[in-house]
């Protein structure tokens, strides 16, 4: 490959991680065509983009992006593929979901949200992080708690009040 052709790749590389503030790395290497096309249509469909990439190149581009990397340049061996997502969730509940009927893709590391994660055994840990709008929910509905059981104190209290003041009506003198 020429050096005009490398730095055109590394500027392809560099502009998806820089775009994308979730990254998992991963080995597809033992997929069979047919399970790598079902896996690109369900990165597609989950809003993943799956991109199989050079070890020397990514770790060129992820020099260029300023970002701390970390530890995740010791993974960058033997195949890789970039699984590249807003939700930092979302591709590691798309491995476990694709890894039901296959052995693959191993997760060699991630970086979500300027943290690094390193190892296969790290999937479960990322597929139970919160997205940014599901925090966001949270948040709203612990808010909306306290309000809430004030009205429903204020209108069971309405109901305790009116049938006291039914039965003292009612009852003979």
């Amino acid at each position: 490959m020429r050096r005009e052709n490398k730095e055109v790749i590394i500027e392809s590389i560099t502009n998806l991680l820089n775009t994308s503030a979730n990254l998992y790395v991963t080995d597809i290497e033992a997929l069979n065509a047919e399970k790598t096309s079902q896996l690109r249509r369900l990165c597609f469909n989950s809003q993943v983009k799956l991109v199989v990439v050079k070890n020397a190149l990514l770790k060129k581009a992820m020099e260029r992006t300023g970002k701390d990397y970390g530890d995740l340049y010791t993974v960058l061996k033997g195949t890789t593929a970039l699984m590249l997502s807003e939700n930092g969730n979302a591709p590691a509940k798309l491995i476990k979901t694709f890894r039901k009927n296959n052995d693959r893709p191993i997760l060699k590391g991630a970086y979500i949200e300027e943290c690094v994660y390193l190892g296969d055994n790290m999937l479960d840990t990322l597929a139970s992080i919160k997205s940014k709008n599901e925090l966001i929910a949270d948040v709203i509905a612990l808010l909306q708690s306290p309000v809430k059981n004030v009205l429903g104190a204020l209108q069971s209290g309405g109901h305790i009040l009116s049938g006291v003041v039914k039965t003292l009506s009612e009852r003979p003198e």
